[in-house]
């Protein structure tokens, strides 16, 4: 983990941890589904077909949670003068691509 985001906390509400939540409990049980999969070997595309539902799944995910952050952290640091808050966007954003 980046030794820059183990000092920062994000206070959610609890309408944003829930949803963010159920996002991972929903990936983490299609996790479960490919490796069902795989230990009874399924035929390879079918594999690939929900590991790609899952790739998918995690993209929301991230899409949501950026969009929450740009929305909030990011906002409000920008208005507060922390113009650093900028550049860690782009190295997150270059870290996803």
């Amino acid at each position: 983990m980046d030794e820059r985001c183990c000092h920062k906390i994000k206070k959610r509400s609890e309408e944003e941890r829930r949803k963010l939540v159920n996002r991972l409990s929903r990936i983490e049980g299609q996790i479960r589904g490919v490796r069902g999969m795989v230990e009874q070997d399924a035929y390879c595309t079918d594999v690939l077909t929900q590991a790609s539902a899952v790739r998918a799944a995690l993209d929301a995910f991230m899409r949501e949670l950026l969009s929450e952050h740009i929305r909030t952290c990011v906002t409000d640091d920008l208005r507060s003068g922390k113009e650093e808050t900028a550049e860690e966007l782009i190295e997150t954003l270059k870290r996803m691509m």
